[in-house]
C-alpha cells in the first residue's frame, strides 16, 4: 500500500514502476468512488504508460482534508503527490469532479501538464440549488438514501440489468464513502466554475461524453469542448456517467490514441 502525507491529508495512491521512457497518465476519480473505477482501463493499457492513481481526500482509503474542501485544494494535494513522485509533463485523465480537479491543477501549474482528458465533466457542474438538495438529502438520510438514484446516473440501463453483481459492488463502494468526505466534495463542486479560464487552456484536450449520462449530459461536455481551444470531443454510445467502467476497452482506445498523438 502506498501513501503520502500532504499538508492537509494522507493520500492513498498507486503508482506503477515509473519508466522515464514512457508517457505518464494520472487518473482522477469521480465523486463517491475510489481508484478501482480505473481497473479495466489500466488493464487494457497493458503497461504502455506510466500510471498514477490516487483516492482524493475523503474518499477510498485517503483521510479527509483539514478545513474546508475546495477543488483547488484537491488539485493542490495532487500537485504535492506529483512533486513527491518527481513527475511533470503528465497527462491528466479526470472523470466528473476529477475533470474539475484536472482543470484546476492545469490553471495552477500548467508546467506539470502535457495534456488532459476531461471525461463526463464540464466547466461547471450543476448549480447551487441542485447541490443544496443533494447535501440536505444526505445529511438527513445518509448516502444510502440516494444511492439508487446515483447509480441510475452512473450506469446505463443495459449495465444495471446485465451486470447485477458488479452493480452491487459499485453500490457498496458508493455507500461506504465517508459521508463527511462526500459532502465536502459536493460543496467543492458546487463552488467551482472554470468557464472564464477555458480559453486559456493551451495543451491538447480530449473531452469524452456518455450518451446516457444524466449527471454531465453530452451537451454540457460538448459545450466545454467548444470553449477550450482545439479541444476534441468524443461521444461513447450506450454509456452513462462512468464509461471507464461500462466500456473500458473503448475508453482506453480513445485515451491511448490521444496520448500517442500528443
Amino acid at each position: 500500500m502506498q501513501q503520502f502525507q500532504t499538508s492537509s491529508s494522507v493520500l492513498h495512491f498507486r503508482a506503477s514502476e515509473l519508466d522515464p521512457a514512457r508517457k505518464t497518465v494520472v487518473f482522477i476519480n469521480s465523486l463517491g468512488s475510489d481508484f478501482r473505477i480505473w481497473d479495466g482501463v489500466v488493464a487494457a493499457m497493458g503497461g504502455r504508460f506510466n500510471v498514477v492513481l490516487h483516492d482524493k481526500a475523503g474518499h477510498g482509503l485517503s483521510s479527509g482534508r483539514l478545513g474546508p474542501s475546495t477543488i483547488a485544494g484537491f488539485a493542490g494535494d495532487l500537485e504535492a503527490l506529483l512533486a513527491h513522485l518527481d513527475l511533470s509533463q503528465v497527462y491528466l485523465c479526470g472523470i466528473s469532479v476529477g475533470g474539475l480537479i484536472a482543470q484546476s491543477l492545469y490553471h495552477q501549474r500548467p508546467d506539470l501538464v502535457r495534456g488532459m482528458i476531461l471525461s463526463n465533466t464540464g466547466l461547471k457542474i450543476g448549480n447551487a440549488e441542485m447541490w443544496g438538495t443533494r447535501i440536505a438529502a444526505i445529511e438527513g438520510g445518509g448516502i444510502a438514501s440516494i444511492s439508487e438514484a446515483i447509480l441510475e446516473r452512473w450506469f446505463a440501463p443495459e449495465f444495471r440489468s446485465g451486470k447485477p453483481t458488479e452493480l452491487a459492488l459499485y453500490k457498496n463502494m458508493l455507500e461506504r464513502t465517508s459521508q463527511d468526505g462526500y459532502l465536502a466534495c459536493c460543496e467543492a463542486i458546487r463552488d467551482a466554475d472554470f468557464t472564464k479560464q477555458a480559453a486559456q487552456i493551451a495543451v491538447p484536450v480530449l473531452c469524452i461524453a456518455g450518451e446516457h449520462d444524466g449527471s454531465t449530459p453530452p451537451a454540457l461536455v460538448q459545450n466545454m469542448a467548444e470553449q477550450i481551444p482545439n479541444a476534441k470531443y468524443e461521444l461513447i454510445s450506450g454509456a452513462a456517467h462512468l464509461p471507464c467502467i461500462e466500456y473500458p476497452e473503448h475508453y482506453t482506445k480513445l485515451v491511448s490514441n490521444f496520448i500517442d498523438q500528443n
